[in-house]
């Protein structure tokens, strides 16, 4: 397999990114393995960068030039080179490799990057002190979603666009994705649910009044930089009072680093104090930054994830909210092919009601695990 650096100008349908490819601020826009398409292409040279490193075989035939057309016979020569380089040594493809390399995630994946790039614009309207349109914000964000779209669909997509260095504003749009969809699972009527999808989406505004290098700091944050981080509720809060703003939308903003057992923050206030769009956006904030890569840690599986919300969420969060969440989120990966902690891959057969991170599973040979009776538990969806 050789490696060939390919001016963005020169990029074609078809060739195999190598290394993953990143803005100038560090976001991920494309992966490592992903095979190009037109969208994604577009999407590279929006944020101008410069060169791609693409995957090679070894062949005496030059890639087909920039205003050439493939024939036929080429463009399949080229696809088939790349199903080869898969067989023999390289293994099935994973689950997220597949999810990566499907029409619909490459859509969401560009459709996404100018949400963040919109979304942007607005916080600096509003910064400035502008006056924005709800209304707009809220079609940009459920543009997104697609009524075809199942809850295993829309959060393996999530899951996929996962970098270290998620920006304020991914995020966000992140927080107000997730904080819709509990709010259709705790049935709230269709205006609340649509006010909570704003809500999430202006939650952190605060952190732009942080400075990056406290913000996106890698090494442990000093006592005062991390009090300083604490300070963005209220930074956001004052940001957004000068919009003539719904009242929960600010509260939120406020409050969604509150916890039910007053363990939180700026207000150290408890749970019948705390409004319940920030109750909402506390579960979605946490599970987000949970999935989400960090420079010590790769990103959390869900399951994982649950696991880490059943060992104190009923204290932290509001039960009703909490454990919806939790239920959804487990029935969405039932019947998947996980992989356990001792490296043997499975299938989730049935949900435990009470632990939900500690399902029923069925071996490939047959054989059923409790989860919930073992000290074995799912490491990754696969």
């Amino acid at each position: 397999m050789n490696l060939k650096e390919y001016h963005t100008k020169d990029l074609l349908p078809g060739m195999t990114v190598a290394a993953p490819v990143y803005t100038k601020t560090g976001q991920v826009l494309v992966d490592a393995k992903v095979v190009l398409t037109q969208q994604l292409i577009n999407r590279i040279q929006f944020y101008n960068v410069p060169t791609v490193t693409v995957e090679m075989e070894e062949t005496k035939e030059e890639p087909a030039k920039k205003g050439d057309f493939f024939s036929q016979n080429s463009l399949l020569h080229y696809e088939q080179k790349s199903t080869d380089s898969t067989k023999g040594a390289v293994a099935e493809p994973s689950y997220s490799q597949k999810i990566k390399k499907s029409a619909e995630f490459q859509k969401f994946q560009v459709d996404f990057s100018f949400s963040a790039n919109d979304l942007k614009l607005i916080f600096d309207k509003i910064i400035a002190g502008e006056s924005v349109d709800i209304n707009d914000m809220l079609n940009k964000i459920t543009s997104l979603l697609h009524p075809e779209q199942t809850t295993i669909d829309f959060f393996d997509m999530l899951h996929n666009l996962r970098s270290i260095n998620d920006s304020i504003y991914a995020h966000c749009i992140n927080v107000s994705l997730i904080s819709r969809m509990i709010g259709i699972w705790l049935k709230l009527p269709n205006e609340d649910i649509d006010l909570l999808t704003v809500a999430g989406l202006l939650h952190d505004i605060g952190k732009t009044k942080i400075p990056p290098d406290v913000l996106n700091k890698k090494e442990q944050l000093t006592d005062e930089e991390f009090a300083l981080i604490r300070k963005h509720p209220v930074y956001g809060y004052e940001i957004l009072k000068a919009q003539g703003l719904d009242t929960r939308i600010l509260k939120a903003t406020l409050m969604h680093h509150e916890r039910c057992d007053g363990s939180g923050y700026p207000l150290g206030i408890k749970e019948n104090d705390i409004d319940n769009f920030a109750l909402i956006i506390a579960i979605a904030d946490v599970y987000d930054a949970m999935t989400a890569a960090r420079i010590y840690r790769a990103p959390l599986c869900p399951f994982q994830v649950i696991a880490e919300f059943e060992k104190e969420g009923l204290q932290k969060y509001k039960p009703k909210y909490i454990l919806t969440f939790l239920e959804h989120i487990a029935t969405t990966y039932q019947n998947n092919r996980v992989m356990l902690s001792n490296g043997e891959s499975a299938k989730i057969v049935l949900l435990n009601q009470q632990v939900f991170s500690k399902p029923l599973v069925q071996l490939n040979d047959g054989s059923c695990i409790d989860l919930n009776r073992s000290d074995l538990y799912i490491k990754a969806i696969i």
